[in-house]
């Protein structure tokens, strides 16, 4: 007996152990994902901050080159941030963003391309690819744009259909709501007058007929009410009895 509850213990310990390294695991990896994250953005963000700064202080080639790519990145990078924030609503753009990251190929050769030329020492060679270098890059950011565009121009429409769906709706709701009508008269009293109506003049009429031929009529009970000495309820106390002076 003993021995099956160190066995137990054994491997509850063991269990607790790898579950243990298993979570220690995972915190590690998101961390470093987010540490690498941060990384890139950084990276990002001081690559554009030079690239831009090259475009605008820099004439001639150097400064061409820097703008070709300070133009590539954004176009690229505002393409691929709609599309992936859109395939979660709208599946149809898993085909867009498929294309996008082909073209996204395209895009990091040229990139590449680019970036190798700042470092050219012949700057004639250099303003001679210039054109070519530019055709290329307003090919492709012409195509992440039209991506772009059309994926927005896609969500406004959907949106816009919800909201004039939701409006219809909205409006026979509220029409509804408005629409009331008086309540019909109760069966025994559409009854009653019909029967008036068909009653010869001076007939009894009901238990108004039957009152008068029992003997004089009581003064009605909704008036007078009843008589609290003659009509208890378990929830009362018993009504005392009259003293004589």
């Amino acid at each position: 007996m003993e021995e099956a509850i160190l066995t137990i213990m054994a491997l509850l310990f063991v269990a607790f152990v790898a579950l243990g390294v298993y979570a220690a695991v995972r915190v590690t990896k998101a961390a470093k994902r987010g540490v690498d994250r941060t990384l890139d953005q950084a990276r990002r963000t001081v690559e554009d901050t030079t690239l831009r700064a090259k475009s605008f202080g820099q004439a001639g080639a150097a400064g061409e080159l820097a703008r070709l790519r300070l133009s590539l990145r954004t176009s690229m990078r505002a393409t691929q941030e709609a599309l992936q924030a859109g395939v979660g609503q709208d599946a149809s753009l898993k085909e867009s963003l498929d294309l996008f990251n082909r073209l996204s190929a395209h895009g990091l050769e040229l990139d590449a391309d680019l970036k190798r030329l700042e470092r050219e020492p012949d700057r004639a060679w250099v303003a001679g690819q210039l054109p070519e270098l530019t055709a290329r890059t307003e090919r492709i950011t012409s195509s992440a744009d039209a991506l772009r565009r059309a994926a927005r121009d896609r969500a406004l429409r959907f949106a816009e259909d919800d909201l004039s769906t939701l409006s219809a709706q909205i409006d026979v709701e509220a029409g509804a709501l408005r629409h009331w009508t008086d309540p019909e008269p109760a069966p025994d009293a559409a009854s009653a007058g019909t029967e008036e109506r068909g009653r010869p003049a001076g007939a009894p009429t009901g238990a108004t007929g039957r009152a008068a031929d029992a003997g004089p009529r009581s003064e009605p009970s909704a008036i007078t009410g009843p008589d609290p000495r003659l009509t208890a309820y378990p929830w009362e106390k018993s009504t005392r009895p009259e003293t004589t002076t």
